[in-house]
C-alpha cells in the first residue's frame, strides 16, 4: 500500500518495503481496475507513492510489512546463551539455524528446542501454531520488550528456566560435559509438519515456485531410512532403473517420453498433494504387469521398501536409529493418518516381531545398558529412545510417544562408577533403536530364577523300538557341556514315563541314581521332597551314570501305556515354585488317566468342512494345564515321535500358551541315521540355545493406535501384556493395529519391551523401537507396503481362522484380501480406474504378494484334498504361526536352484562365504532330463536327478556308475574328492545353517522315475504348475483378474 506524499512527488519505494504481488490480468492490484503491473492511478493525480519519513525518524513498521527475519547473534538480535560446556556437538544433517521461539510459540522458556518449530509443547503442534510457523516469527523485538531480554520469560509465560543475556554471567543448574551442544539452543529444520507433507502458503505469501515435490514429512536434505541396508540415494542422484516411471504391460515397450509419464503419474493421483512426483529426487509409485511375464523371485530377498524419515526425527545421525527389520518390521512402512484411508487401501496393518533373535557370525550384538539408569515417560511409560526431544537446555525430555515433558535422570551424564561425566549422545539408548537394560530391583518380584530343564522321557515299547530313548539319553549326555550355566546355577531333572511315572534321585550320596516309582495316577504325588532336581554341576556324574543306563533300563519293556497327563502333573508340582522348562519327548498316544487321547483320525473327514475338527484340542486338560503353567513361570517343550497317529493339534496346545516350541519327527526310526542326525542335532541346539526366562512383552504404539490381535505362542494375560515364561530364539510373533482415532502427529512409533531374565541370570529389558512417517496419500501408501511382513501377518491370520472355523474360509480370505489389493489398486492407482482390464497391475513391491498367497493356498497347511494327515498339517500351521520371516518365506515359497550347470563359483569359498546359485522359478520348465535340481523350503532339502543324467555326474556326485545305482529317499551326501561333489555338499551345509532357527533340514534324493511318492511331494513345491484342483500361477491370475474386473473397489 502506498500513500501520496506532501508534494504530490514520487519517491523510490523503502528498501523495507515487500514488492508488489501481480494481480489478476487485467488489473493493477486485486479488486481495482488497471494494467497488469502497474500502480493504482488516484483519481486526481499520479499513482499513489509513500511519503519519505519526517525528520530522519524512521517510523514504526507497518503491519503490512514483511518481518524482519534477524538471525542469532545478528545486528539487532542477542545470541542466546550458551553453556561453555554444551557447544561441541555437531549440528544435525541438514540443520540451519533459525530465529528463536517468540512467546506464543514458547510458552515453557527454553530458546528453540531441537524440533525445529520453535515450540515446546507436550501435545502435537495444532493447526494455529503451523500456521504462525509458516508466516514466519514476529517482530524480534516487540514493543512491550526491552532489547536482549529473553523471549521466554515474557506474557506470564509457565515456569521454566529462562536464557540468560551473554552479560548476565550466572552458571545453569547444571554443567554438562563436551559433547551436549548447542543444539538446544538452535532449531533445526521441522519434521512436525502435516501428515501428508504438504504445507499451503501463508496468507500473503507468494507460492512457491517449482521445485521437487517432497514426501510425507520431508524436508530438503532428508534421508531415506533402509534398516539394516545401504543408505538410498541422496536427492538431486539418479534412482534405479526400476524407478524410473510405469512399467510397460506384457509385450508392450515403454516409450522414453517424458510427458506420457508425467501425464501417467498425474493419472494415477501421484505428484501432487504430498504424493510423490515424476522427479529423481525421490522415491516414486512404479507400477508393473503381472500377467505375461514369470515372477521375479529374487526381489523376494529385497530389503523392505525404505522408512522415509526426516534427517531430523532422530536426535542422532546414528545408522541403527531404527529399528532392524530383522527384529520388527510392520506391514506398512508409511502409516495411514486416518481409519479411512486404512479402510480404503484394504492392506492389512500389523507388525512382524522376533524380539529374541539368534546373533550369527558377522550381526552386531544387542548393546547392553549397564549402569541401571532407565528414562522413561512419566505418562506413558515409554523407554527413551533415538526419537524422543531435548528441551530446556537439555534438562527435560518430550516424549515422542504422548509428547510429555519429563525430566532427565540426575545421573543421565554422569558415569557413578569413574565419577567422570560422560558424553550424553554417546549413550547406547540414543543411538540404538534396540537396546537392554539391566533391571534394577524394583523391576523384580523375585530374584531372577536359574535356568532349569526337566526331561520327561517317554519310556513305553513304541519309544523304546523306535530308538528314541537311546538317541535322547545320548544326545542330553553328550550336550551337558553346552546347557547354560554361567553362574552355576542351572538345574536338571529327568522323569522317565509309561504306565508308572518313574523319579530319580540325583543327589544320592552314594553316586549312583536312585529310581523311585509312582503308580498312583488319579493322585499322583512327589517321592521325596529333594533331589530330584538338582545342580546340574553337583550332580554332574551322577546324571552322566543315569543317562549312560537309561535305555538299558527299558529295553526289554513291553509295556504300551502312557500316562503323559499324571506325569505331567507330577513334572508341574516339581518345578513350579522356581520355574523353568518341561521337555516332553512323546513316542506314543497317551492313553491313561487324566489326559487320554483317543485315535481320532478319519479319512472321511478330511479335506471336507468338518476337517477342522480334527485341527482343534480334543481334551480341554491341556489347554487348562498350559495356563496354569504359564502362571508360574514353566515352559513345556513338545518333541513328538511316531509311525501313527500323534495328535499333534491337541499336544501343540503345551507349547502354545506357554510360549515353548513343538517338534514333530513323523515316521522316526534311530535305525536311519538321517532321523538319529536330524533329532540329535535339534535336540541340542534347543538346549544349548540362551534364551529369556519369566518374560512379559507389552507393545505401546503412540497415541490413536492400539494393538488388537495377537498371533504367536504366548499367553494375554491382559489387553495389551503377553506372558512368555520362555522365549526361545528365533520366534516370531505378529500383531495387528487398528485405529483408536485418528493421527495428527507427523511420525509414529511402536515400541516393544520384553522384561525377561537372561540364561545367565541377569534380569533385564530388550526395547525395540520402530519409527515409521505418517501419510494422507493413497499411492505412498501402498509404495510402503512391505510384502514379506504382510505375507507373514496373513498367514498367522488364515491358521487362526482354519483352526477356529474352516480351511475353506480361510484359503477364501486369502484370495479375497488379494483381490481387494489388486482392486484398489487398479482403482485408485492406475489410468483404467474402472472398466475391464487385459492384465493386473500392482505397484513393484507387491508384485509377488499373489504369488506368496497361492504359495500358502498350496502349502500342507492349507492345501485342499483328502490326502495330508492331521497331524502333518497341524505342525504347519504351527511352523507358520512361529517362524521368523527369514525361514516363513522359503517354507512357503522354496529356493530352486539348478547345479548341473551353475557357475563355477558356485559352491566354493570366497570373501563373504559360500556363493549359492542362483534362485530359479518354481516351475517344472526349468527342470531337464540330465540335470541336477536342488529344493529347499526350510525344513527339507530335495536333490532331484534326471533320468539321463550323464555317468560322470553321477560318479562326481554319488560315487556310482551309473543313474540306475542312485539310491534315492532319505539319505546323507557322501564325501568325495571331486570338485562337484565338494561344491553340492558346501551348499547344502550353507542351506542348513543360513536359518536362524535350531530346525536341521533332511536331504532326499528324488530320481525323476523313483518312488511315485517322493516324486510327487517335490512336484507339489513347485507352485507356478498346475496341481489339481489347484490352478496354476498364471490360471491363477487369471482368475484374480476376473475377480477385479466384476467388482467395485
Amino acid at each position: 500500500m502506498r500513500r501520496p506524499s506532501a508534494g504530490g512527488a514520487a519517491l523510490p519505494p523503502s528498501p523495507s518495503i515487500r514488492p508488489p504481488m501481480p494481480g489478476p490480468a487485467g488489473s493493477g492490484h486485486p479488486g481495482h481496475p488497471g494494467h497488469p503491473g502497474q500502480p493504482h492511478q488516484s483519481p486526481n493525480g499520479p499513482p499513489l507513492q509513500r511519503p519519505p519519513p519526517i525528520g530522519g525518524i524512521q517510523r514504526a513498521p507497518s503491519p503490512m510489512m514483511r518481518p524482519n527475519m534477524s538471525q542469532p547473534g545478528s545486528p539487532g538480535m542477542p545470541r542466546p546463551f550458551q553453556s561453555p560446556q554444551i557447544q561441541a556437538r555437531p549440528p544435525f544433517m541438514g540443520g540451519h539455524p533459525g530465529a528463536p521461539g517468540s512467546p506464543a510459540m514458547n510458552p515453557m522458556g527454553f530458546n528453540g528446542p531441537p524440533n525445529g518449530l520453535g515450540q515446546n509443547q507436550s501435545q502435537p503442534p495444532t493447526p494455529k501454531m503451523q500456521q504462525q510457523h509458516l508466516q514466519g516469527p514476529p517482530s524480534q523485538h516487540p514493543p512491550h520488550q526491552p532489547l536482549g531480554q529473553d523471549p521466554g520469560t515474557l506474557g506470564g509465560q509457565m515456569p521454566g528456566p529462562s536464557t540468560p543475556t551473554p552479560h548476565a554471567g550466572h552458571k545453569p543448574k547444571r554443567m554438562y560435559p563436551t559433547g551436549i551442544t548447542d543444539s538446544y539452543n538452535e532449531p533445526q529444520p521441522s519434521y512436525d509438519q502435516a501428515p501428508n507433507g504438504f504445507q499451503p502458503p501463508a496468507p500473503g505469501m507468494p507460492a512457491p515456485g517449482p521445485g521437487p515435490v517432497l514426501g510425507p514429512g520431508q524436508v530438503q536434505g532428508s534421508q531415506f531410512f533402509v534398516p539394516g541396508e545401504k543408505q538410498a540415494p541422496a536427492f538431486g542422484q539418479p534412482v534405479p532403473a526400476y524407478q524410473q516411471g510405469l512399467q510397460p504391460l506384457a509385450g508392450q515397450p515403454l516409450q522414453p517420453n517424458m510427458n506420457q509419464l508425467a501425464g501417467q503419474m498425474g493419472a494415477m493421483n501421484v505428484g501432487g498433494g504430498g504424493g510423490y512426483g515424476f522427479n529423481n529426487q525421490g522415491p516414486m509409485l512404479s507400477t508393473v504387469a503381472l500377467m505375461g511375464a514369470a515372477p521375479k523371485i529374487l526381489d523376494l530377498d529385497a530389503p523392505p521398501p525404505p522408512i522415509n524419515l526426516p534427517a531430523t526425527a532422530s536426535i542422532t545421525q546414528s545408522p541403527h536409529a531404527n529399528c532392524d527389520p530383522s527384529y520388527k518390521r510392520s506391514t506398512l512402512n508409511a502409516i495411514p493418518a486416518t481409519s479411512q484411508l486404512l479402510t480404503k487401501s484394504r492392506l492389512p496393518f500389523g507388525l512382524v516381531i522376533t524380539p529374541y533373535r539368534s546373533v550369527k557370525e558377522g550381526d552386531d550384538p544387542v548393546p547392553v545398558v549397564t549402569d541401571s539408569i532407565i528414562a522413561r515417560c512419566r505418562r506413558c511409560r515409554t523407554y527413551i529412545n533415538p526419537f524422543v526431544k531435548f528441551v530446556e537446555g537439555g534438562q527435560r525430555w518430550k516424549c515422542n510417544m504422548c509428547y510429555t515433558l519429563n525430566e532427565v535422570p540426575s545421573s543421565f551424564d554422569y558415569d557413578s562408577q569413574t565419577q567422570q561425566p560422560v558424553d550424553r549422545w554417546q549413550r547406547k539408548e540414543l543411538n540404538h533403536a534396540v537396546v537392554e537394560y539391566i533391571a534394577p530391583t524394583e523391576y523384580m518380584v523375585r530374584p531372577p530364577q536359574p535356568l532349569v530343564y526337566l526331561f520327561l522321557i517317554d519310556v513305553s515299547y513304541p519309544a523304546i523300538q523306535c530308538g528314541m530313548v537311546a538317541t535322547a539319553a545320548t544326545t542330553i549326555l553328550e550336550s551337558l557341556d553346552r546347557i547354560p550355566n554361567d553362574e552355576g546355577r542351572t538345574k536338571v531333572g529327568i522323569i522317565t514315563v509309561d504306565s508308572s511315572i518313574h523319579f530319580y534321585n540325583l543327589g544320592a550320596e552314594s553316586g549312583e541314581p536312585q529310581m523311585l516309582v509312582v503308580s498312583d495316577l488319579e493322585d499322583p504325588f512327589l517321592p521325596q521332597p529333594n533331589d530330584l532336581l538338582c545342580n546340574l554341576s553337583d550332580c554332574r556324574s551322577t546324571l552322566e551314570a543315569l543317562l549312560n543306563r537309561l535305555n538299558d533300563m527299558f529295553k526289554d519293556t513291553q509295556n504300551v501305556g502312557n500316562a503323559l497327563g499324571p506325569a505331567l502333573q507330577s513334572a508341574y508340582k516339581l518345578i513350579s515354585p522356581i520355574g523353568g522348562k518341561i521337555l516332553c519327548l512323546q513316542a506314543s498316544l497317551p492313553n491313561l488317566e487324566v489326559g487320554a487321547l483317543k485315535m481320532r483320525e478319519d479319512p472321511k473327514l478330511l479335506g471336507t468342512s468338518k476337517e477342522s475338527t480334527l485341527l482343534q484340542s480334543a481334551s480341554s486338560f491341556y489347554k487348562t494345564f498350559a495356563v496354569d503353567c504359564s502362571k508360574s513361570q514353566v515352559c513345556v517343550d513338545m518333541f513328538l515321535f511316531g509311525s501313527q497317529y500323534t495328535d499333534v493339534a491337541t499336544l501343540s496346545c503345551l507349547p502354545r500358551f506357554t510360549g515353548g516350541s513343538t517338534f514333530f519327527y513323523p515316521a522316526f526310526t534311530a535305525a536311519k541315521s538321517e532321523d538319529a542326525l536330524k533329532f540329535a542335532h535339534e535336540l541340542a541346539e534347543f538346549v544349548s540355545q540362551r534364551i529369556a526366562l519369566e518374560a512379559v512383552m507389552r507393545v505401546r504404539a503412540s497415541k490413536g493406535l492400539k494393538m488388537s490381535a495377537f498371533y504367536g505362542n504366548f499367553f494375554v494375560r491382559s489387553t495389551d501384556l503377553l506372558s512368555l515364561p520362555n522365549v526361545p530364539r528365533d520366534q516370531s510373533y505378529s500383531i495387528e493395529v487398528s485405529y483408536e482415532d485418528n493421527l495428527s502427529i507427523p511420525i509414529v512409533c511402536f515400541q516393544t519391551a520384553l522384561l525377561h531374565t537372561s540364561s545367565s541370570g541377569e534380569r533385564r529389558i530388550r526395547v525395540l523401537t520402530l519409527a515409521v512417517p505418517v501419510t494422507t496419500s493413497l499411492s505412498e501408501l501402498y509404495m510402503s507396503a512391505d510384502q514379506v511382513a504382510i505375507s507373514t501377518l496373513l498367514a498367522c491370520k488364515a491358521v487362526e481362522r482354519g483352526m477356529n472355523s474352516k480351511l475353506d474360509d480361510a484359503r477364501d480370505a486369502l484370495t479375497n484380501k488379494c483381490v481387494d489389493i489388486l482392486g484398489v489398486y487398479k482403482t485408485h492407482m492406475t489410468a483404467s480406474s474402472s472398466g475391464a482390464t487385459p492384465n493386473l497391475q500392482i505397484c513393484d513391491n507387491l508384485k509377488l504378494l499373489p504369488l506368496l498367497t497361492l504359495g500358502m493356498l498350496k502349502h500342507v497347511a492349507l492345501r485342499g484334498g483328502s490326502q495330508i494327515p492331521s497331524d502333518l498339517r497341524s505342525y504347519a500351521m504351527h511352523l507358520f504361526s512361529t517362524l521368523p520371516s527369514q525361514c516363513l518365506i522359503p517354507y512357503i515359497h522354496p529356493k530352486f536352484y539348478s547345479l548341473h550347470n551353475m557357475p563355477e563359483h558356485c559352491g566354493t569359498i570366497a570373501s563373504n562365504g559360500i556363493e549359492m546359485p542362483l534362485a530359479m522359478n518354481l516351475s517344472s520348465e526349468r527342470l531337464e532330463r540330465g540335470g541336477l535340481f536342488m529344493l529347499d523350503d526350510s525344513q527339507n532339502i530335495f536333490l532331484w536327478v534326471g533320468r539321463d543324467a550323464v555317468p560322470q555326474l553321477c560318479m562326481d556326485l554319488f560315487g556310482v556308475p551309473n543313474y540306475e545305482s542312485i539310491r534315492g529317499g532319505k539319505t546323507t551326501l557322501p564325501t568325495l574328492e571331486s570338485d562337484f561333489n565338494q561344491r553340492v555338499n558346501l551348499i547344502v551345509g550353507k542351506t542348513r545353517e543360513m536359518r536362524r532357527t535350531s530346525y536341521y533340514p533332511q536331504l532326499y534324493v528324488i530320481k525323476e522315475d523313483g518312488d511315485p511318492a517322493l516324486r510327487l511331494w517335490f512336484l507339489s513345491h513347485l507352485i507356478e504348475d498346475r496341481a489339481e484342483p489347484i490352478m496354476s500361477y498364471y490360471q491363477y491370475l487369471g482368475h484374480l483378474k476376473d475377480r477385479v474386473n466384476a467388482s467395485s473397489f
